[in-house]
């Protein structure tokens, strides 16, 4: 039980608040000399021979670490990341929420539409979902709250599409779930678009059910400081559009088509996104070593806590942990469905406490054994927990995008309008997660039993 006990002991201490790679560092420490202590003890050993047990067990961890260093896959995750910086920016979402803008606020809800879509395209060029909540909120919330949205849905959309960055490639965590699972990234990639779509489609739908219901909630606009004719604002429009969807399809194209690997599409889009700040006339040298130093300290972030994951995952297999859970899932009623619901609530509850790249680096390769051995598809099962986590960033109380969203929202937004808004949104991604578990072929993915 020592393993499990370490597990919760690890999750206590993230609750307190301390630094997550520390953390898992840390307990694998104490908890592996505990194990080898305790080995050493059962056999007559002495406390002297258990430490030794316990050092003999952490001197592979340099051989691990050099292992994550040398993964192509890993690489890119600093690319992507480097282009959506990079993006950020060059104020791609301004540009993009104000085309969008000219584009549909003249229709009831038309200014959540346009923000669904800018979140979309955001997802697809940047990935990153901080920077995406946080754009759209300085940028549309403020236009939402002049012309008399309603709070609830303003910030309910806002969060809501500032996390499809989780599921629509290029995502970060679909790189870190193709390292965890094994499987090609491009192959999730393939999977997650229309899962992703399928997403988009129906927060557009809520957004035009909600505004034809209550006609004060989203009422129609003409946003102000539009020149021109209506052909000419659709042409200024499509100018600030057309470029990144260019660079989306030659970066996803390139992958799909099996052109490139995601680690040298990573890089094409790293090199096409300095192409479009320029063509935006945002490019600077300065602004060019501003994205690498912030990309260096997220990849150092993420690389910390794959070091942290490694050493507790080391010491947990050790210690049998892994056993346990594999008897306990094999155990459930309903086989495959049983392990598939149980894995599914587990990742939904701990989204409400820690971070994505914790569970996806702690929970899931404890599942991935058993979903092998189960004889499930590994590419769908990734796919389900990939929207799972997405969940994750809009659950109270822990959820980052509400956090990143009530840090720029203007005073008359309360943390009660922010929390009752994404309510809608977090029913709707169940619901598509549901559909996905239940007919993964409606979006071209086999369950694998």
């Amino acid at each position: 039980m020592i393993g499990i006990i370490m597990f919760f002991a690890a999750l206590c201490m993230l609750l307190f608040g301390y630094p997550v790679a520390f953390t898992f560092g840390a307990v694998s420490v104490v908890f592996g000399m505990i194990a080898g202590l305790s080995e050493s003890l059962m056999y007559g050993g002495t406390i002297l021979e258990g430490f030794e047990i316990g050092k003999t067990m952490f001197a592979f961890m340099p051989h691990r670490i050099y292992a994550i260093m040398n993964n192509t896959i890993l690489m890119a995750i600093p690319l992507f990341i480097y282009m959506g910086i990079i993006l950020q920016k060059a104020n791609l979402a301004e540009k993009l929420l104000e085309s969008m803008g000219f584009l549909f606020g003249e229709l009831r809800g038309g200014l959540a539409i346009s923000t669904v879509l800018v979140g979309a395209l955001l997802a697809a060029s940047t990935g990153v979902v901080g920077a995406s909540v946080v754009a759209m909120g300085v940028i549309s919330l403020p236009v939402m709250i002049k012309y008399k949205y309603d709070n609830k849905l303003s910030t309910g959309t806002i969060c809501a599409a500032g996390t499809l960055g989780q599921i629509i490639p290029p995502s970060i965590v679909l790189i870190i779930l193709g390292d965890v699972f094994q499987v090609p990234v491009g192959d999730l990639f393939q999977a997650a678009v229309w899962p992703g779509l399928t997403l988009v489609g129906a927060y557009i739908v809520y957004i035009l059910i909600y505004a034809f219901v209550k006609k004060d909630a989203a009422p129609p606009v003409r946003l102000e400081g539009v020149t021109g004719n209506k052909l000419q604002q659709i042409f200024t429009a499509l100018k600030a559009i057309v470029p990144p969807l260019v660079l989306i399809l030659l970066v996803l194209g390139s992958i799909f088509g099996g052109v490139a690997t995601p680690t040298e599409s990573a890089a094409v889009g790293g090199v096409g996104a300095i192409i479009l700040a320029i063509m935006y006339k945002e490019f600077s040298f300065k602004m060019m070593f501003d994205a690498s130093l912030e990309t260096v300290k997220v990849t150092a972030m993420v690389f910390g806590i794959l070091v942290g994951a490694t050493a507790f995952s080391m010491v947990f297999t050790y210690t049998g942990g892994d056993m346990i859970v594999e008897e306990f899932m094999m155990g459930l009623p309903g086989e495959k469905w049983g392990f598939l619901i149980l894995s599914m609530l587990a990742i939904m509850v701990l989204g409400f406490f820690i971070d994505f790249i914790e569970i996806s680096y702690i929970i899931v390769p404890i599942l991935v054994p058993i979903s092998e051995a189960i004889g499930i598809n590994p590419v769908w099962f990734a796919i389900l927990i990939a929207m799972n986590l997405q969940t994750s960033f809009l659950t109270p109380p822990f959820g980052f995008s509400l956090f990143y969203l009530k840090g720029c929202a203007p005073p008359e937004v309360r943390t009660t309008h922010i929390y009752r808004g994404v309510m809608p949104f977090i029913a709707i991604q169940a619901a598509v997660l549901i559909i996905l578990a239940v007919w993964p072929e409606f979006f071209g993915i086999s369950q694998g039993f």
